[in-house]
């Protein structure tokens, strides 16, 4: 005799519906309460060099995150490298790092708010296993976090099948982010161990985005590419070279990062001078054969930083926002002042719609000023036949360029302890150091302490000891 089922009562069901109404409502909230608390900490945390009418820190979000001591391990040798001496000496060992990814990442979500972008970063993360790697992603995700995993590109499609895939084929991980780092200061890569000049790591920049367009055909998997490039005296030449050849191969990102003398001491010449981000910006603007319009949006301290933001329609890179066209910049501060904190980007295309649907409704002005900038922003395209005809041949794209500027640990150094002291440096060079902090945009998280800090912080002050306390935590095993 099988047992009676009772039917919910009717106060049941409508108790369910009110509780669904409610998930519906919060997932599709275009500012959430707690994202509009943190960005306005962040601007009220900002020196005043940084809050500008482009600012965006404390405006449209509170900047970037990522993880420490969780793999410190690679597997490559980079000449320089930011990673302290006995960061390669560590194990990767899973466990480890998922407890870490999933206590860092708790503090992010409780200090600064329920969405950000965070990079998964250490060592080489496909040291990891597929199945601790896909942990960690999924960890950052349940506290909010668009993952990045960072990587030196040098792994298997085997490898990126089994972090995706489910053992019955099907996607454990539906959409994935991507930097990979190539340039030729790294050593050890398979097929290419000792590269002489950028364009003999070509065809290992095409490869790895070539891995990721067989496995979306096979699997529907979406993805994200960015492609970071180290830059010294040495290579920075030929920076517009990788940036002509890069354009083409399918990365969404291009990220330049000039080197700082930090890390690992073996690792750098004794006349190495670093490379000014106007340096590299003007090599940008050379591979791309036209200017790349920066200055309507900045992150941060524009001395660590510079981005633009746009879609290449067929050989052309389009601006999103141009800095010569007042209505665009109005467009901007309209945003920034309406709806400070507005999250669109990461999500379900649904969920996207009816975030845009809910903002419209409650800021007509600003659904009628974007209405305008899309009409500008099509005849930038070259119109809106131009367009269509690019769109039907798969011309379109986007692309973002970024230039991040770490410190020299021997300026951070000083600039941090006074800081924890309380004090504002008497010198220049130090009190701009310290502005250079305070805005920073790449944030770290400690739950030991309940410290956030600077990246620039984590790989010059604190990285060094966070390693001596892993190599007696985490010994490479002992051959017998």
């Amino acid at each position: 005799m099988t047992g009676h089922v009772p039917r919910p009562t009717t106060a049941v069901r409508v108790s369910t519906l009110r509780t669904r109404w409610r998930a519906l409502l919060d997932l599709t909230e275009p500012v959430h309460p707690e994202t509009l608390a943190a960005v306005r900490r962040r601007w009220a945390e900002l020196p005043t060099t940084a809050r500008t009418a482009a600012q965006t820190l404390g405006r449209i979000g509170v900047g970037c995150e990522g993880t420490h001591g969780v793999f410190p391990k690679c597997n490559l040798t980079c000449s320089p490298c930011y990673h302290s001496a006995d960061a390669s000496k560590v194990r990767t060992d899973g466990t480890h790092t998922l407890d870490q990814v999933r206590h860092q990442m708790a503090l992010l979500r409780e200090r600064r708010g329920p969405r950000a972008h965070a990079q998964l970063i250490g060592g080489e993360v496909s040291l990891l296993s597929p199945d601790d790697h896909a942990a960690s992603l999924i960890a950052m995700r349940a506290a909010g976090r668009e993952p990045m995993s960072m990587t030196h590109g040098d792994f298997d499609e085997d490898y990126l099948r089994a972090l995706v895939t489910q053992a019955d084929g099907g996607l454990r991980l539906p959409r994935v982010s991507f930097a990979a780092h190539f340039d030729s200061l790294m050593r050890g890569r398979r097929g290419m161990p000792r590269p002489r000049v950028e364009r003999e790591l070509d065809v290992h920049r095409a490869a790895f985005v070539s891995m990721f367009e067989r496995v979306k055909r096979h699997t529907g998997l979406r993805y994200f590419l960015a492609h970071n490039m180290t830059v010294t005296r040495a290579n920075r030449d030929q920076v517009a070279d990788v940036v002509a050849a890069v354009r083409h191969m399918g990365y969404s990102m291009m990220s330049f990062q000039p080197a700082a003398r930090v890390g690992d001491r073996r690792r750098w010449g004794a006349d190495e001078t670093s490379v000014g981000i106007d340096e590299v910006w003007k090599q940008i603007e050379t591979g791309m054969g036209q200017p790349v319009a920066w200055q309507s949006l900045q992150f941060g301290d524009p001395r660590c930083n510079r981005s633009a933001f746009g879609i290449v329609v067929g050989d052309t890179w389009v601006p999103l926002l141009d800095p010569a066209v007042t209505a665009d910049l109005a467009f901007r501060d309209e945003v920034f002042t309406r709806v400070p904190g507005v999250s669109l980007s990461g999500e379900r295309p649904s969920v996207r719609i009816a975030k845009v649907l809910r903002l419209a409704s409650r800021e007509p002005r600003l659904a009628v000023m974007s209405a305008q900038w899309s009409r500008r922003f099509v005849r930038r395209t070259g119109g809106l036949s131009t367009l269509v005809r690019a769109v039907a041949r798969r011309e379109v794209r986007g692309l973002t360029f970024v230039v991040h500027a770490f410190m020299d640990a021997s300026t951070v150094i000083p600039a941090w302890r006074a800081m924890e002291a309380g004090e504002v440096a008497a010198d220049a060079e130090t009190q701009g150091t310290q502005e250079r902090l305070q805005a920073c945009v790449y944030t770290m998280a400690h739950p030991d302490t309940g410290e956030l800090v600077p990246a620039c912080v984590q790989h010059s002050v604190l990285d060094p000891s966070e390693n001596k306390q892993l190599l007696t935590l985490l010994p490479m095993p002992t051959r017998r």
